[in-house]
């Protein structure tokens, strides 16, 4: 699959978020990060402003529900619009019934592991998902600097999916710039949310090329892809 680049609006100006969405509409989604302060400790947005957004764009709706009591809100995002919901593990009661509500409502169902959440004990929760993001920072503030620890987690989980012959998008999220996504590239990622790499630059759109290009470059030279 050719590499797909998510900016994130977090890093955007909440006061033209209509704007900041058509700024960026050569991306393949926009990244939408729901934040209840409970789960992290910061507040964003919720459905109102997913549903307006819908409206606003026509580029899918990346929701990233970093909140409690996904089972019982994840569904409204779909409703809302969003094209694909990703809710953490660590707060899900119920993961598959969850993924498997989410797909049924028709969005991609998507599960998210904190760095410090190993991958290995949800293998068999794979085959459940559309995609599985993991956090190369801390969920809860945009902007900070990208946890390379990570990369042998991004690596190892590009191969159980391999080994179960998924067709299952593996994203990273957090420092993911023009220094980086190279690295999440060769290590197995394929989605690529990207904040103030993106909107920080003075020509968003074109900030959202120039990642593409890389993540494109590096993933020609990955053995992943190849053995895949």
């Amino acid at each position: 699959m050719a590499p797909q680049i998510s900016p994130s609006i977090l890093s955007a100006d909440f006061a033209r978020l209509a704007e900041e969405a058509k700024a960026v509409e050569g991306a393949d989604w926009l990244h939408v990060d729901v934040m209840d302060n409970h789960f992290v400790p910061n507040l964003t947005l919720g459905v109102p402003v997913v549903e307006s957004l819908a409206r606003a764009t026509d580029t899918p709706l990346d929701c990233h529900l970093m909140i409690e009591a996904p089972d019982r809100w994840a569904p409204q995002y779909v409703e809302a619009g969003a094209g694909s919901v990703t809710f953490h593990v660590e707060a899900a009661t119920a993961p598959v019934r969850l993924a498997r509500e989410i797909r049924a409502t028709g969005a991609r169902a998507s599960m998210a592991l904190r760095p410090a959440t190993p991958i290995e004990p949800y293998e068999d929760l794979l085959p459940e998902l559309d995609m599985l993001l993991i956090m190369t920072v801390e969920p809860g503030f945009g902007g900070q600097a990208f946890l390379d620890i990570m990369l042998p987690k991004i690596r190892r989980t590009r191969e159980l999916i391999s080994k179960h012959g998924l067709e299952l998008w593996l994203q990273v999220d957090g420092g993911v710039s023009a220094s980086t996504i190279e690295q999440c590239a060769d290590a197995g990622a394929d989605v690529f949310v990207a904040g103030s790499a993106v909107y920080g630059a003075s020509d968003p759109a074109e900030a959202v090329r120039a990642l593409r290009k890389q993540a494109e470059a590096a993933t020609s030279r990955t053995s992943w892809l190849h053995d895949h």
